[in-house]
């Protein structure tokens, strides 16, 4: 499941935002060594006060376990800022319609390996197919984006090959980077989708995203490892009730059916349960 939070829905999305930065502390510092900034477990950096799209991916647990960051390159970006030694000398690409992607990661750690749901393969296409599926709702034709010789391997083997590179690749580190150009075309969405095997919707509501996300909520009250904030039961239940009441469709009801049974049995509420019932039948 990937969901889509930016400037609009930010305030409804602030505990995923927060998984999301500690997921790009242990990728980006933790895992690949890169010289980041991180301040109590959260990798930020100033370009996330510039308002951007985030492309986040949840698993079937709730878990934050994917994630890119889409830019605007009408204004400051990494590849104009950061990473302009690729450029040779080159003025970086300003397009309303050109955005920059950024900090895209895994959880490689939560996610199994092989092909199916929860697995890091399936994570990763699922997130790509997001970002492209997202760009070409918000009217963005192409996306450039800093890449490593793995991550330009891996985007060649998932049938989604750049289909051009501006200025040249250039030691960053450890490894050269390069800076990639993807089409977000239906023909590279369709290539994607064929070589995961992924059909249906990618993207979910924010509904059914803060559904899929309250399972972790819940289950971590029940362990201690939140403390469950006091709220009035009547409140708890007039919020499950518009949970269902908001479904769109079968699935999303199904997923506030889940959210609703876990806070029953967290709370106790007979009133919840004896809600997943009659909603059920």
């Amino acid at each position: 499941m990937i969901v889509i939070v930016d400037a609009l829905n930010r305030s409804r999305f602030e505990e995923v935002l927060d998984q999301m930065f500690r997921l790009r502390a242990r990728v980006f510092e933790g895992r690949l060594g890169w010289e980041v900034t991180v301040s109590e477990g959260r990798e930020i950096d100033q370009f996330d006060a510039l308002d951007p799209a985030y492309v986040i991916g949840l698993d079937d647990d709730g878990h934050v376990v994917a994630c890119a960051r889409l830019l605007q390159t009408t204004g400051p970006h990494m590849l104009s800022d950061v990473f302009h030694g690729i450029l040779r000398g080159e003025s970086p690409l300003r397009s309303a319609t050109l955005w920059e992607s950024t900090r895209f990661c895994v959880d490689t750690e939560r996610l199994g390996r092989g092909r199916g749901p929860n697995t890091v393969s399936h994570a990763t296409i699922e997130l790509m197919i997001g970002t492209l599926e997202y760009a070409r709702s918000a009217g963005i034709e192409d996306i450039v984006t800093v890449i490593d010789p793995i991550m330009d391997r891996l985007l060649k083997r998932s049938n989604n090959a750049p289909y051009g590179y501006v200025g040249e690749a250039t030691p960053m580190g450890k490894v050269p980077a390069m800076a990639a150009l993807l089409d977000c075309t239906p023909e590279r969405i369709a290539r994607l989708r064929a070589f995961a095997g992924i059909e249906g919707e990618v993207l979910a509501s924010e509904e059914a995203a803060l559904a899929r996300f309250q399972r972790v909520r819940a289950k971590a009250a029940g362990t201690g490892l939140y403390a469950p904030v006091p709220v009035a039961a009547a409140d708890v239940v007039a919020y499950c009730r518009a949970q269902i009441a908001d479904a769109a469709d079968p699935q999303e009801k199904a997923a506030a059916l889940e959210l609703v049974a876990e806070v029953a049995r967290t709370t106790g509420l007979a009133a919840l349960s004896e809600l997943v019932r009659c909603e059920s039948h």
